[in-house]
């Protein structure tokens, strides 16, 4: 059976649940919160929707955080009513999750959960492979959406991947870009393209509805229901001898969690731009 936990039922928590049962990417969704009974209330409001959207998936709400040893993938979300999980209290929890479900792959939605990537990796000695970053993907997304805007074309055709440690150190791949397949440098001028490129980072953070359709975008590939490469923050692989940072990168992803980092082709200038972004 397929189980996610999501341990924080603030808005992005119970906004994750929302697209996850939405896409049925997992049998049962557990939604975990300690303050009250908020995320019981958000998942008996979920399971009330199931009849008119039509999905199957069962969302149960919690305030026992044991209840995610039984998950495939867990999700760090938002506490309600409370500030995001970073810095050391971000750090204790992934400890305590790692205890309850050794086997689980972790997934950081939250905008400020890089640097949990990083320290969980570097201090928990957590494999990169299974814990990542979805706000990327979100960002990736809002970019998408703008330059789609500019082009008047859907977002859906447009094609564009962002690496990198946002808003300040990013690497936008326009050279890989493309528009309903073919080349976006041939439709966008480069002014234009200069202007989305100051544009661009403002847009982080992101808001907490894209958030969640990241979140739900990377479980599902997690889960095995999608092949498509997503841009998540990875932990760095130090075995290499150099000493970088957590960053945005496209990577493919499977049951057993990252499988391998797909760059895309990159100008000399974008490779040596995404180097300064990353190393130490």
């Amino acid at each position: 059976m397929r189980e996610v936990a999501i341990v924080g039922a603030g808005e992005l928590g119970g906004l994750t649940a929302h697209a996850l049962a939405l896409r049925n990417a997992a049998d049962v969704v557990r939604l975990i919160d300690g303050g009250g009974r908020v995320a019981e209330g958000k998942a008996l409001d979920i399971s009330q929707a199931a009849p008119v959207e039509g999905f199957s998936t069962t969302v149960i709400g919690s305030t026992d955080l044991s209840t995610v040893a039984g998950a495939s993938v867990v999700v760090i979300a938002d506490r309600a009513g409370a500030d995001p999980w970073q810095g050391n209290d971000g750090v204790v929890l992934i400890r305590r999750l790692n205890a309850m479900a050794p086997r689980a792959l972790f997934v950081c939605a939250d905008t400020p959960h890089r640097e949990l990537v990083d320290r969980s990796a570097r201090e928990l000695h957590i494999p990169r492979s299974r814990i990542l970053g979805s706000a990327s993907e979100a960002f990736v997304a809002a970019a998408t959406a703008i330059v789609a805007l500019e082009l008047d074309v859907s977002p859906r055709d447009v094609a564009l991947s962002i690496l990198g440690v946002p808003p300040g150190h990013i690497v936008i791949a326009w050279e890989n870009a493309a528009v309903a397949g073919f080349a976006l440098g041939g439709m966008m001028s480069e002014p234009v393209r200069r202007q989305m490129t100051l544009r661009i980072p403002a847009l982080w953070p992101v808001g907490p509805a894209a958030l969640a359709a990241a979140a739900s975008k990377v479980v599902e590939a997690l889960l095995g229901h999608s092949r498509r490469p997503v841009i998540c923050f990875v932990a760095p692989d130090d075995r290499e001898g150099v000493r970088t940072r957590t960053a945005a990168l496209p990577v493919r992803v499977g049951s057993e969690g990252v499988v391998e980092v797909v760059m895309p082709p990159l100008s000399v200038f974008e490779r040596v731009a995404l180097d300064n972004a990353i190393l130490l």
